[in-house]
């Protein structure tokens, strides 16, 4: 018993430090800061590999323990050669599929994107089936902007799930950037039909209602939203709104809430720079602007931005 329960803390521990790694994924569609959401959920009965019967003295569990002894000082590099010298011991392990998949998080970890994918495919191979897989791997293909490949994947998990609101969510931001707000529209419906009470289908119909230029009306969607759960992007993209609305009393304070909880995001100082151009501040909208542009955004983008 104490080997399947040591390998299942060692399995599971990068799964969830890797839910700390979604938020990057954001900033990579386009310049615009949207949320997508983790993915990261139990996995099912069927999908969960064999464990408790691994013997404890055997080469590949003890390459295991090692692994988790790394991961747990975050360790990555070794930690990730230890699961790799687990893998290559016993390469029909039938646990194999979740070994490879935490591999492919450590490797993004270390910014090893493509070897990253490749993993990811590896374990989908095992276990095609693999919803938390499927997810990862989206994720990972939005990282790198391969984005019609992200929506094969997301479309794939809400074939196999009917209930994941999630991967919809997702889905549908992806298919709304591209012009699809149609169908983005039908897949943040069938949240609502999945969890009348889902802040996903609110916050996907914000987005929409932002991109076709209701903005009061995106703006009351977030609001709904923050009020239970706030967070930074919605903050921005609300900020966002009442700036076009030019209610910049209420921009201000929600730009301000973001900087406190996220003081490194540049699309917030983006949308100060906005609403220091709106009131004159010429000094603090250049602060503003350089400031962005440490943090990643190019000024080429941010002066377009502020001349739309």
């Amino acid at each position: 018993m104490r080997a399947g329960i040591n390998l299942l803390v060692c399995l599971m521990v990068v799964l969830l430090v890797s839910g700390t790694m979604m938020a990057q994924v954001v900033n990579s569609i386009g310049e615009e800061n949207m949320k997508v959401p983790q993915g990261l959920k139990p996995q099912s009965k069927a999908e969960t590999p064999l464990i408790a019967d691994i013997d404890a003295e055997t080469p590949y569990f003890q390459y295991l323990d090692s692994a988790q002894n790394y991961i747990y000082s975050h360790d990555w590099p070794m930690a990730e050669q230890w699961l790799l010298k687990a893998f290559t011991s016993d390469p029909d392990n039938p646990g194999n599929s979740m070994v490879l998949s935490n591999i492919a998080t450590l490797q993004r970890y270390q910014g090893k994107l493509a070897e990253a994918v490749k993993n990811y495919s590896l374990a989908l191979d095992m276990t095609p089936h693999a919803v938390t897989l499927l997810l990862n791997r989206a994720a990972l293909y939005v990282e790198m902007d391969s984005v019609e490949r992200a929506i094969d994947d997301y479309e794939r998990v809400c074939e196999l799930d009917p209930y994941d609101t999630e991967a919809r969510y997702s889905l549908g931001v992806l298919i709304m950037e591209q012009g699809n707000t149609k169908r983005a529209e039908d897949l943040f419906n069938e949240i609502k039909r999945i969890n009348p009470n889902s802040g996903l289908y609110h916050e996907g119909m914000g987005l929409l209602n932002k991109r076709n230029g209701n903005y009061a009306r995106a703006a009351e969607l977030f609001t709904q939203v923050i009020k239970v759960q706030p967070n930074a992007q919605l903050l921005g993209n609300r900020a966002d709104c009442y700036l076009i609305l030019k209610r910049l009393n209420e921009a201000e304070a929600d730009i301000r809430t973001a900087l406190e909880m996220t003081p490194d995001d540049p699309y917030l100082y983006l949308l100060r720079a906005k609403l220091n151009k709106m009131r004159f501040e010429r000094d603090q909208m250049n602060r503003d602007i350089d400031t962005a542009v440490s943090l990643g955004l190019s000024r080429d983008y941010i002066l377009n931005t502020l001349e739309e």
